[in-house]
Formats: C-alpha cells, sequence, structure tokens
C-alpha cells in the first residue's frame, strides 16, 4: 500500500480541485471517505475518475442527527477536505470550530477559487477567472492573438487540487509533532500564481515580455520550442533548448546550420520558425517520431489523449491504467517501498454507509435507526 496507509480522510462531495486531492490521497494509500448528500449522481459523474479508490456514504446534512453522525465520524478521522465557498461549511454545522472542538488534532481542508478571505471571495468563478487575475492566462497563446484557455489544468488541477493535497499532507506532518490540527486555506488564484514563479524570475532577470504572449523562450516565441504542424495534418513538438540539442535537430531534419546558426536572436525566430515549419512538413509525424526517437533533439509526436496510453514509453512504465472501462492515469510518483495502487474502481454513491459507521463504532441498531430516520441514505448495491 502507499505512504499514506493508515490516514482517514473524509472527502465532502464535489467537483474538480477538492476531488482530485482526495483522489491523490486515495492513491496513496489514506482511506478517503467521500460524503454525499443523495444517493443520485448526475450522469456526468458516473464515470468520475476522481471517485477511485474511496468509500462513499450518503447522508442528509440538513437533519441535526447528519450532521452529528458526521461529527460523530470526524471524531477518528485525520483530515477533513471541502470544496465549498466561504460559510457554507459553517452554515451546515461542520465548519473549522466545531469540527476541531470534536477533534483538535484535524486537518482542515479547504479548496475554492479565491480564497477564504478578499473582496471576491463570495463571488462565484472557474478556473478561467482565477489564472485570469493570477496573471497565467496572459502568457498563454500566440502573439498579436487572445489568450488561450489551457483548459482546465492551471487553475481547478495544477492550482487547486494538487496544492490542496500538498498543504493537506504538510499540515498533516505538522500536526504529528504539535498534536494540533490547523484549516488549510488553498485557492486556485493563489496555486496559479505559484504555478508561475520561473516567469517571474525570468523577468527580473530581463528574460521574459511580460507584456507580450507568444514572444519569449517557452512560450512559443522560439523557434525551437514550439509545435509543428507536419505532412498529415499532425504535429510535433520540439523542446531544443541547449545548443548540443539545438545542433542535434538541425542535423536530424536537415536543416542547413548556417540558416539556424544564431540560434538565440530573438529578431531571427520568425523566419527560423517559417524555415523549420516548411521542413517538417514534407514527412508525416509518425516519420518525424521515427527518425528523432531516442535522440537528443527533443522533439516528441503530440498524440491526443487516445493515443497516449499505446505509446511504448506510456506502456512500459504503465503510466496509464484500465478501471472499470475507463482509461485513466495511474497513482504518481513512484515509490520503491510503499507502492501506491488504486483499490477499486467508482463506487455507487452511499454504497459504504453501512462499513464506515460500523469502523466508526456504530452499533447494527444505531446504523438501522440512522436508515429509518433517512439520515443515512442507502444505495441498492450497499455492501454488508
Amino acid at each position: 500500500m502507499g505512504p499514506l496507509q493508515g490516514y482517514t480522510v473524509i472527502e465532502m462531495a464535489g467537483l474538480g480541485p477538492a476531488p482530485m486531492a482526495g483522489m491523490l490521497l486515495a492513491d496513496m494509500g489514506a482511506r478517503v471517505i467521500r460524503v454525499e448528500r443523495s444517493t443520485r449522481l448526475p450522469e456526468d459523474q458516473l464515470k468520475d475518475v476522481s471517485f477511485r479508490g474511496k468509500q462513499s456514504i450518503a447522508l442528509d446534512l440538513k437533519k441535526p442527527a447528519g450532521v452529528e453522525a458526521l461529527l460523530k465520524l470526524l471524531e477518528s478521522a485525520d483530515a477533513l477536505i471541502e470544496g465549498y465557498r466561504p460559510g457554507v461549511a459553517e452554515r451546515l454545522g461542520i465548519g473549522p470550530d466545531v469540527v476541531l472542538k470534536r477533534n483538535p488534532k484535524l486537518v482542515y481542508g479547504r479548496m475554492t477559487g479565491w480564497g477564504q478571505d478578499g473582496p471576491l471571495s463570495q463571488t462565484a468563478g472557474h478556473d478561467i477567472n482565477y489564472i485570469a487575475i493570477s496573471g497565467v492566462l496572459h502568457a498563454i497563446g500566440r502573439r498579436g492573438e487572445r489568450p488561450v484557455a489551457p483548459i482546465n489544468l492551471v487553475g481547478d488541477m495544477g492550482g487547486g487540487g494538487m496544492l490542496l493535497g500538498f498543504g493537506v499532507v504538510c499540515a498533516l506532518l505538522e500536526a504529528q509533532r504539535s498534536g494540533k490540527g490547523q484549516v488549510v486555506d488553498a485557492a486556485m488564484v493563489d496555486g496559479a500564481a505559484q504555478l508561475m514563479w520561473m516567469m517571474h524570475g525570468f523577468y527580473a532577470g530581463g528574460f521574459w515580455n511580460a507584456k507580450e504572449r507568444g514572444a519569449n523562450l517557452l512560450d512559443g516565441g522560439a523557434h525551437f520550442y514550439d509545435t509543428y504542424e507536419t505532412a498529415d495534418g499532425r504535429y510535433v513538438a520540439v523542446g531544443a533548448i541547449e545548443p548540443q540539442f539545438y545542433a542535434r535537430l538541425l542535423e536530424l531534419t536537415g536543416a542547413d546550420p548556417a540558416e539556424f546558426a544564431d540560434q538565440r536572436n530573438e529578431s531571427a525566430w520568425p523566419r527560423m520558425k517559417d524555415s523549420l515549419a516548411a521542413i517538417f512538413k514534407t514527412r508525416t509525424r509518425d516519420e518525424w517520431a521515427r527518425i528523432t526517437e531516442g535522440s537528443d533533439a527533443c522533439v516528441a509526436p503530440v498524440l491526443d489523449m487516445l493515443e497516449a496510453p499505446s505509446h511504448p514509453h506510456n506502456a512500459a512504465r504503465k503510466t496509464f491504467i484500465d478501471i472499470d472501462g475507463v482509461m485513466q492515469a495511474a497513482p504518481a510518483p513512484r515509490y520503491s517501498r510503499t507502492v501506491p495502487e488504486v483499490r477499486h474502481g467508482n463506487r455507487p454513491a452511499g454504497a459504504d454507509g453501512a462499513a464506515v459507521f460500523a469502523a466508526a463504532g456504530f452499533t447494527a441498531d444505531q446504523i438501522a435507526q440512522l436508515r429509518r430516520d433517512a439520515v443515512l441514505l442507502q444505495n441498492d448495491q450497499e455492501s454488508q
């Protein structure tokens, strides 16, 4: 089992980054219990990859007995994750003050877009809004064109889910020393801003144009760090930054070294990019992959998400796994001794109610009473 075996995390059901954090913790061996408020999931959640490895219970938190049942579970848990708008958990009766009074060592992980405070904290938003005000969105796109939304990887996932998972683990480590829990305020706008750390350093050093996108070393401005269309309408990615890798790129593509000699001359980048584009149009994507594979030319085929699992390197490392017919990324990172694994796929909402409450010390009669009171909502597939 993974390195977090023995930890118990309660995850309040939601979408996107908070469930991703729960998935990361479950992948690493933590026992993650997802708390739904209904046994009926929307159709688009039935194959939600973030459910993997988690147990599921369903509670009616509008009833005091439902809140009390959850608080009882939290007494023996190590962490709670929630992704509500600020103040919602408090109104439900499960805010940090209440929960930490019941379990002073608990880590209370909060995931929001804007953070728990600040002038925007109570407003709605999505990934694209958070990366807009953090300075990320402005930097992504072609020169002279509008910014391009990088799907919801930067705000929701990298700046959100991963930041929350990291924050929770850090707080768990500190709680081992101090015996005290605390609140983790993870905000997607904060996390997205952190992901720009290198660009801030480049700018301070005079190596980054902060006003122009598509004009810099790593944003597609350089001819040796960009994508190129191939003869079959597909693409290759080129990242030959270092001089020795750049020389290998020129060698394998047959480019004229004299024409491409001044690699770092930014004024010549557009001309050299046009020349490279013409070269890459002479062969198909897979032909270029065969020519450059295994070399230091830093050229890779641009694969779609359906092709990626079959790439020989990904297949050899088992980077992708199939769980219940859903292809998805395997747990990462990897460990030499405490090996992470996905214990099971998506559990139906509320399927583990009896098992979870029995493990928490509830008697069979108490569990039956919760069901009779429609506090613990039962799924037809609930395990016995």
